[in-house]
């Protein structure tokens, strides 16, 4: 992957649009990424995540839009890259609001991509053509080009010096997670979730067999039950090993026991069939004998009594012929039942009507019944001719209901509309005064809204006044103190070449020797050399108190460059904000915030305002014409009132006399029909009584003439002998059913088979029963036992079989589920057979970590100057934790390995920067191969020493060398001096800007 060029337009903190040229930026391989804190030097790297993948660095949401962009300035990113060998443009476009094209307000932006590649014409001309405009299809391709998913991207190529500084301390746990997202080796952990699955699985499917096996022993052993013996040991849940061989030969055993045991109740049985069989035939003798016995005593017993009931049968016979005597006169005798009836019943009819008569009625007789009744009929139909003259009244009167109430509405309404007309004209004032107020109320909010402004600019620049005030006071305090040292050092170094050029000639003197010339007089004796006196300087003192004066000068003179800078900046505050303090600014910002909002407030309510007027106006014609309406509307409601009710009352006159006491003339009409009709009734009642009492006189007669023709005293005891038909059926059954039992009993004494067995002593059915209920209950134990044997033999058989099918089930499966716990312990590192407990993943993994510590510690050989050495440790870690990804250190100065946390923190820097260099060694192969020829390196440099710094720069030349382009984020003032090309990232309260610098230092 090799950039080359970045455009960001209202990006993050970019309000407007700039371009990073990383061809010309990384011209030398190396350049350097320097800004203030919260300028934006991230936000570049989140550009380059989001242009090739749509997202940004990390879970977390950044930003995209940038607050200090116009509003008519889409976000967008464009990234020309190589990828593989293929030149790309990506062009993408977040989704944002925007302004509407057409009117007021704003819309959705939806996020747009465009892929583009760059080809070549027949003419060798140049052109991006399009590729594709999908987001997936475009993120797919330019995944599959890169190789890495966006997680290892943001590791390999930005190198964020703070995590691998973690990674290098961390424990097992925290670099498997790292290593396990750069190298996604989730499938391994997929292997290891599989095979523990599996082996779970298996167990389940051994434990069901297992519990086959066991719930058909367990059948065995019931069906089986206690009287069954055998000589092996029966299958049990605590020794696994019984389950099968054993378990087979327990049931054979005892299936061979309960086929002998049904054998032997066979037998016994049979035995007990012949013995129940002789039982059963001398309880078949006995039981006829004494049923011939009791069939004759029974006879004579029955026969004794029917003679006793010999007077009972002769009345009977009386009875029957005194019923068919009276039978010859039944015609007559139901004649004259039927007269008494029909003339008790024509007397209630009669006193049930004359009851429902009105007084002055109740003693006349049929003819004035009649003659009543014609005037009572008379009477009505004079009166139903005034029948619907109420319905005319009821309708007058809802007409007049209906009239009365729409002249209410009429008058209601005109005075609701009178009101509403001489209330509008101080409504209408009251809301012009209110559109009035909320106007002038809007232009004071326009007025605060730019005082808002500006002083929110001048409170901005208030405290960084504030802050660059401070940080010149302490400037000042710096400068005088460095002045002081450089002052007290020039005349600590004055003094010490004084005294060393006062005591020269000693210094000379020291030098001299016999026969070599004096340097000063040239004599080659030297009678009297001068003596150093006590704590004279010597050449290398003097030196050394000029090198410190001169680094004290060099301290003064950079404190008075660093104070002139903050006075400049702290002068340029104060003119942006003033003299006024912040507080007082902030004060008048909270004072015209308030009145800006109470403006706001009151300019609120003017469309509002508006809208009311506008209303009222309509509403002003709503109200003129339902005034009109409702005046029209009454005059003609009272004229046709007044009509009506004079209607309503010369009718009501009339019906009040016609109906009398009653509610209604059709109430009063009704009255005087039922009165009519009563007066028929007992009419009709009057004349059926008198002939019903002439047919009962008749009728009477004629049955008492027939009683004394068939012989009987009176009409009473004729009708007393009367009988129906069916108690004279009755009757002459008895009779017969009589005399049919005493012939039947007679013929049962008179058999000569039931004489000869009454001769003989009482038969002895108890006893024979008996013997013969023994002889049952003995077969039917015995056919019992043998049918239970039989049905223990078929189910033992059966169940054997179930058990050699489960043993034959269960026998594979614990093969299986061996062989699937000792790959599953393997891999998770739980078997007693592994030397480390080390799982799939992290074997991997180990593996992988060898891989990086070897890349590693190529440039850390070169950073330590062959110091230290990284080593990869797969020993045990504590408390028996799983072990595969330790780390340790080797100091060749101690020849002893130790724990990386006891790295200082340079030491810790240039070791995490071997591993990240490292590590993006390994997963660019591991990728595919394709080169990352573009690298990030985020901070840490701060923790260096000049020489360590120099070392660590060379590793990164080495790496420019290899064709790599090497980006430093960094605030290290060396790395200035030291790297040419820089990308200073400045941040402005309009937001952020971009300068591609080349000289030496700012």
């Amino acid at each position: 992957m090799r950039l080359h060029t970045l455009r960001l337009q209202a990006f993050g903190p970019f309000a407007g649009t700039h371009t990073i040229d990383f061809d010309a930026l990384a011209a030398d391989g190396l350049f350097l990424l320097h800004g203030d804190t919260g300028a934006g030097k991230s936000t570049i790297f989140a550009a380059l995540c989001y242009a090739l993948y749509g997202k940004t660095p990390g879970d977390r949401e950044l930003l995209l839009r940038s607050h200090h962009a116009p509003a008519d300035l889409l976000t967008e990113i464009t990234l020309e890259v190589t990828l593989a060998g293929r030149r790309l443009r990506i062009h993408r476009i977040p989704a944002q609001m925007r302004p509407k094209r057409s009117g007021q307000g704003e819309t959705a932006q939806k996020p747009e991509t465009h892929l583009s590649e760059w080809t070549a014409d027949t003419t060798d001309q140049g052109h991006f053509e399009a590729s594709s405009k999908s987001h997936q299809e475009a993120g797919a391709e330019i995944t599959d080009l890169l190789g890495m998913s966006r997680d290892q991207f943001c590791q390999v190529v930005l190198l964020p010096q703070n995590e691998f500084t973690k990674f290098l301390h961390a424990d097992a746990h925290r670099r498997r997670e790292l290593l396990g997202k750069l190298f996604r080796t989730h499938r391994f952990s997929f292997i290891e979730r599989w095979l523990n699955e599996h082996s779970r699985t298996t167990e389940k499917n051994r434990n069901d067999a297992r519990n086959d096996v066991l719930r058909l022993a367990e059948r065995i052993h019931q069906a089986a039950g206690p009287d069954l013996q055998t000589q092996h040991t029966a299958p049990t849940p605590e020794d696994p090993r019984t389950l099968t061989e054993p378990a087979r030969a327990w049931a054979q055993d005892l299936l061979h026991a309960s086929q002998t045991h049904h054998d032997k109740t066979l037998q016994e049985a049979a035995t007990a069939k012949k013995n129940q069989t002789a039982k059963q035939t001398l309880e078949n003798a006995a039981r006829e004998l004494h049923q011939q016995q009791t069939s004759h005593t029974s006879a004579r017993q029955q026969l004794d009594l029917l003679q006793e009931q010999k007077p009972h049968q002769d009345t009977l016979e009386q009875r029957r012929d005194q019923a068919r005597r009276a039978q010859q006169a039944a015609p007559q005798l139901h004649a004259a039942d039927t007269a008494a009836d029909d003339h008790a019943r024509a007397q209630r009819t009669e006193h049930s009507a004359r009851s429902h008569l009105l007084p002055e009625h109740t003693g006349l007789d049929v003819r004035r019944l009649e003659a009543a009744e014609q005037s009572t009929r008379a009477d009505a139909a004079v009166l139903i001719a005034l029948v619907p003259e109420e319905d005319t009244v009821r309708t007058l009167s809802a007409k007049l209901e209906r009239v009365d109430a729409e002249r209410q509405d009429f008058a209601t309404q005109q005075r609701t509309s009178q009101d509403w007309l001489e209330a509008e004209p101080d409504t209408r004032r009251s809301l012009e005064a209110q559109r009035d107020a909320a106007r002038q109320a809007e232009q004071e909010s326009a007025l605060h809204h730019a005082a808002l402004d500006s002083l929110k600019i001048r409170i901005e620049a208030a405290k960084r006044r504030d802050i660059h005030l401070t940080k010149v006071a302490k400037a000042e305090q710096h400068l005088a103190d460095t002045e002081e040292t450089a002052i007290q050092t020039g005349q600590t170094y004055l003094d010490i070449r004084r005294r060393r050029t006062e005591g020269m000639a000693a210094e000379l003197a020291a030098t001299l020797t016999d026969g070599t010339p004096c340097p000063v007089c040239g004599s080659c004796t030297h009678p009297a050399p001068a003596a150093a006196q006590d704590g004279q300087p010597t050449r290398q003192d003097e030196q050394e108190a000029e090198t410190v004066h001169e680094q004290a000068k060099t301290t003064r003179d950079a404190a008075a460059a660093a104070l002139h800078g903050l006075r400049e900046q702290a002068a340029t505050a104060t003119g942006e904000a003033g003299e006024t303090s912040l507080t007082d600014l902030q004060t008048q910002h909270t004072t015209l915030a308030a009145e800006l909002a109470d403006a706001l407030g009151r300019a609120a309510i003017q469309g509002t305002v508006q809208e009311q007027l506008l209303n009222l106006d309509a509403e002003h014609i709503t109200q003129t014409q339902h005034h009109s309406t409702a005046t029209a509307g009454l005059s003609a409601r009272n004229a046709d009132y007044d009509t009506l009710t004079g209607q309503l009352t010369e009718l009501t006159t009339k019906l009040t006399t016609a109906r009398g006491t009653h509610p209604t003339v059709a109430d009063r009409v009704g009255e005087l029909t039922r009165t009519a009709e009563r007066l028929k009734e007992a009419a009709e009642a009057s004349r059926a009584l008198a002939a019903a009492a002439q047919t009962l006189t008749h009728r009477t007669e004629q049955a008492t003439l027939a009683a004394k023709d068939q012989g009987f005293d009176t009409l009473a005891l004729a009708q007393q002998a009367l009988l129906d038909d069916e108690a004279l059926r009755a009757i002459e059954e008895e009779i017969t059913q009589w005399r049919e039992d005493c012939a039947v009993h007679t013929a049962v004494l008179e058999d000569t088979t039931l004489q000869q067995a009454a001769a003989q002593p009482p038969a002895d059915l108890d006893t024979a029963t008996a013997a013969r209920e023994a002889a049952d209950s003995q077969h039917t134990n015995a056919a019992a036992a043998a049918s239970a044997a039989h049905t223990r033999t078929q189910d033992l058989t059966a169940l054997a079989a179930g058990l050699e099918t489960a043993v034959q089930r269960l026998e594979p499966l614990e093969q299986a589920h061996s062989t699937a716990r000792h790959l599953a312990e393997l891999v998770t590192g739980n078997s007693p057979s592994a030397r480390v407990r080390m799982q799939l993943e992290s074997y991997v993994l180990a593996a992988r970590l060898e891989e990086v510590v070897t890349a590693a510690n190529t440039r850390l050989n070169i950073m330590s100057e062959g110091r230290y050495t990284l080593a990869h440790s797969d020993d045990q870690a504590a408390r028996g934790a799983r072990s595969g990804l330790g780390l340790e250190i080797t100091d060749s100065w101690t020849g002893r390995p130790r724990k990386t946390d006891t790295l200082s923190g340079g030491e810790s820097f240039f070791a995490s920067l071997s591993l990240a260099l490292g590590l993006a060694d390994v997963v660019t192969h591991e990728a595919g191969g394709n080169p990352l020829d573009t690298l990030f390196i985020d901070e840490g440099f701060g923790t260096l020493d000049e020489d360590t710094l120099h070392k660590v720069l060379d590793v990164l030349d080495s790496l420019r060398a290899h064709d790599r382009t090497v980006g430093v984020i960094s605030h290290v003032p060396e790395l200035r001096r030291r790297i040419p090309h820089r990308l200073h990232v400045r941040k402005d309260p309009a937001g952020s800007t971009l300068a591609h610098l080349t000289e030496a230092a700012e």
